[in-house]
């Protein structure tokens, strides 16, 4: 199904005037018609009063062809179920009145901008809901649209579950492949988000792990979710668009919004964290106190301060290495005596 665009003219305002002006001739007939009916002119007065008649009933028909696009709305208009192509552009138009709008995914309320639903206002939200699905109608909204889905609990490439959240930015680009190609397109977008970033999540480790391989060419790289956000984050861009193509749907971008590990092993992942900081700080630790030692044998023994055989060195050394690898303040003990 191929989009098709509607290169009529905006005439809805030309079209409401000449109505209206109708509608007072016929309001004229009607009283002409009554006149002559009282003076028993049947032959011109029931005439008349049948045509102002027949025309109060067919103006109806013609104001339900008036059609008011906003910016960045369109309008897929069908005929006695065929398709006739799509009206956009803002103006004030009329069409022909026996023509349908289609928009199946009117009444659809997703996590997204324009239509939210977060649940947390209760009757506001339901209230702001029905005032938003009353305005818009069958009118598809052409912007860019941002979808929050909610939070998905995903085991990464280690087995290890944790919790992740994208927001997308969409827009339709052809009206036609929307309505027709799919039963409903903002769920089937949503649907498809929810997938898409399974089968991403799933490749990756959830912070940088030996030998796994996230790119697919057979070498262990560094590419984790924690640390290759914008990498991963493309990817599931790329797998939505492919997914949604045949919707006529354009996914702008794709952002993580929430990355976490999930919360029954968040503490022990916190811990091991942790553990790791403590290691690579003692690490750091060891290496300078090392140094510091070296460099303070290498002085004495350059000065000729004091001469000190091994056992002496090995017990400054000792010294030392408490005094600068210990967490607390070193406690001073003077010695009165001789060195001996």
């Amino acid at each position: 199904m191929e989009e098709k665009i509607l290169q009529t003219k905006k005439n809805g305002m030309t079209m409401l005037l000449l109505t209206l002006l109708g509608y007072v001739a016929s309001i004229a007939l009607f009283i002409c018609s009554i006149t002559l009916l009282d003076a028993d002119r049947m032959l011109l007065g029931v005439p008349l009063l049948i045509l102002s008649i027949a025309y109060w009933i067919t103006g109806i028909f013609l104001f339900c062809g008036l059609k008011v696009l906003k910016p960045q709305e369109a309008l897929v208009l069908t005929l006695f179920g065929d398709y006739i192509g799509t009206l956009k552009g803002q103006g004030f138009y009329w069409v022909n009145p026996f023509c349908t709008a289609v928009n199946p995914a009117a009444g659809t309320r997703l996590s997204q901008s324009g239509d939210v639903n977060s649940g947390e206002n209760g009757k506001a939200n339901s209230q702001n809901m029905q005032t938003s699905a009353e305005a818009i109608g069958k009118h598809i909204s052409l912007k860019r649209m941002t979808l929050n889905n909610s939070r998905q609990k995903i085991n990464d490439c280690l087995g290890n579950p944790v919790e992740i959240g994208i927001a997308v930015i969409w827009r339709v680009t052809d009206t036609a492949k929307a309505v027709f190609n799919v039963d409903n397109y903002k769920e089937y977008l949503s649907l498809q988000c929810d997938s898409a970033l399974r089968n991403v999540v799933r490749i990756y480790p959830y912070d940088v792990a030996p030998n796994v391989d996230t790119t697919g060419d057979g070498v262990a790289d560094e590419g984790s979710l924690r640390g290759s956000s914008e990498v991963v984050a493309k990817r599931i861009q790329d797998e939505i668009q492919k997914k949604v193509a045949d919707a006529g749907i354009e996914i702008v971008e794709a952002r993580i919004t929430y990355l976490a590990y999930a919360p029954e092993i968040a503490a022990v992942m916190l811990q091991r964290q942790q553990a790791s900081a403590i290691i690579d700080a003692r690490k750091m630790i060891v290496d300078g106190a090392v140094g510091m030692v070296e460099m303070a044998l290498d002085r004495l023994s350059e000065n000729k301060v004091v001469e000190l055989d091994d056992e002496r060195k090995a017990a400054m050394v000792s010294n030392l290495l408490v005094v600068l690898c210990g967490n607390r303040d070193a406690q001073p003990i003077v010695n009165s005596g001789s060195l001996y």
